[in-house]
């Protein structure tokens, strides 16, 4: 009664000589179908309701079910398919950047689910069970930290990770780090698929791995007491003009007179900051973090943060390390250095810099107790991308332990703590719209384990993918299936 059916498991380790290319899918090309559209919509459902990021594991379980029984060719254009279900949806805002060349783009990014899905359909073929479990989450998540962070078209705005931001769940997993969650998914689903039990059991242990991360949803985090606290305050305005910049930043302080710094958007001046700036700084006695120009003898600039102090005097600035492809964007920093505040070490990065761990690891390997982020949100690039990318701030304050201050030019403004909790906010579209909190400063920081898992993936990623072009060389250190 016990004896498995070879359709059952398409993982189990008795079945492995049942996986031939094309085997199922040459006859179910519509069950095909509507598991990738399962995989897509499970996808889009977790980035729609957050408290249930848990579908992601579905998304991954499905993903895995459609390697069973493709050919190579077949596995890269299902993933590529897939990708294309997914990232023109959840990236759309593209088309208002970059017209017709944003498709393209959605392509690049689909390319990766494609390499993804051909490279896992050898992974799955592993025989020894314990190295496949561990190497396809390797695999998935050295692909994805390749494509977000390492080459030049990185992306990271659409990661397994970022369905969690602003969750008692994202929180819980928040050690992991943004790759790391992603990871210990993906090893859940295949661990899910790999044990030899029917499906109905596959089926029972799936919903109770979705209810265990929708229950962990429902716990309190528990409120950390700062030893020190930073007042602080913002005005979001896009492109100002100068005497506009100014009558709001006098609102400001009129309003919130026991602010200690005041901070301006990115590109909040496009050229050095003005002379009147620094004589509002010396009147009001207050330090002032905004974006502008940093012009060089060449031509060239770097998009920079200034920090003016004061005596109307600039005392810390630090240059855009990441600039955006394909915009005007300035020159990359040449370093990374830390603002010795009076309050403490402040690390600033500047807007698309936030995206980037790499970027943002730096800062804390460095000392930074908080970060303040100036970015510009263009307000015509409309409200999902704003929402999209206001899942950075609770997501790296939970990950960094650090708390976070992000001052967009038309929203979506936030003050979040170190555990990642959104303290305060101004919406989008919020043209001159204020927000004003404090940042507590006591928690220590840390680096997730993700730090280190993830370019260590990349490493086992690249010498996989070598073997997938040589079968010879799997066969013989992988004793896989022909």
């Amino acid at each position: 009664m016990n004896a498995m059916n070879p359709s059952q498991g398409l993982l189990a380790a008795q079945q492995v000589s049942n996986l031939q290319p094309g085997r199922f899918f040459r006859k179910k090309w519509v069950l095909k179908i509507l598991i990738m559209a399962a995989a897509a919509g499970a996808f889009h459902f977790a980035y729609e309701f957050p408290a249930l990021g848990a579908a992601t594991v579905l998304h991954l379980f499905l993903l895995l079910l459609l390697a069973d029984g493709l050919t190579p060719r077949q596995s890269f254009y299902t993933g590529l398919a897939l990708g294309l279900l997914i990232f023109p949806l959840r990236l759309a805002f593209f088309w208002r950047l970059f017209g017709p060349a944003s498709v393209l783009l959605w392509l690049i990014l689909s390319f990766w689910t494609g390499l993804f899905l051909l490279m896992v359909r050898q992974g799955l073929m592993i025989r020894w069970v314990p190295l496949r479990i561990v190497l396809v989450p390797a695999i998935w998540t050295g692909i994805e930290y390749f494509r977000s962070e390492l080459y030049p078209l990185k992306f990271s705005w659409a990661n397994i990770g970022y369905a969690f931001a602003e969750t008692e769940t994202g929180a819980s997993l928040s050690w992991l780090g943004v790759y790391g969650i992603g990871f210990v998914l993906m090893l859940m689903a295949v661990t899910i698929l790999s044990v030899p039990v029917s499906n109905w059991r596959r089926g029972i242990a799936l919903l109770t791995v979705i209810g265990l991360f929708i229950g962990i949803n429902w716990r309190s985090r528990v409120e950390v007491r700062p030893s020190r606290e930073i007042r602080v305050a913002g005005v979001q305005m896009e492109f100002p003009e100068l005497q506009h910049a100014l009558t709001q930043l006098t609102r400001l302080a009129q309003s919130f007179p026991e602010t200690e710094i005041f901070v301006l958007s990115e590109y909040t001046f496009q050229g050095p900051v003005p002379v009147e700036i620094l004589d509002w700084c010396r009147d009001t006695r207050k330090h002032l973090v905004l974006g502008a120009k940093d012009p060089q003898p060449d031509g060239s600039f770097f998009n920079t943060a200034f920090v003016v102090g004061p005596e109307g005097k600039v005392v810390f600035q630090q240059a855009k390390s990441v600039p955006i492809q394909f915009f005007d964007d300035g020159k990359p920093a040449t370093e990374q250095k830390i603002w010795n505040s009076p309050w403490g070490k402040i690390g600033i990065c500047i807007c698309y810099d936030f995206s980037y761990r790499r970027v943002v690891d730096g800062l804390v390997k460095l000392g930074a107790e908080a970060l303040i982020v100036p970015t510009m949100d263009v307000v015509e690039w409309g409200g999902a991308q704003h929402r999209l990318h206001a899942r950075l701030g609770p997501t790296r304050a939970a990950e960094l332990r650090v708390p976070v201050f992000r001052l967009c030019s038309s929203g979506i403004s936030q003050i979040v703590d170190s555990e990642g909790r959104v303290k305060a906010t101004a919406g989008y579209p919020g043209e001159d719209a204020v927000i004003s909190g404090s940042l507590g400063i006591g928690s220590k920081p840390r680096l997730p384990v993700d730090h280190w898992l993830a370019p260590a993936t990349v490493v086992v990623t690249a010498l996989f993918a070598g073997t997938v072009f040589l079968p010879s060389l799997r066969r013989r250190l992988f004793l896989i299936g022909p």
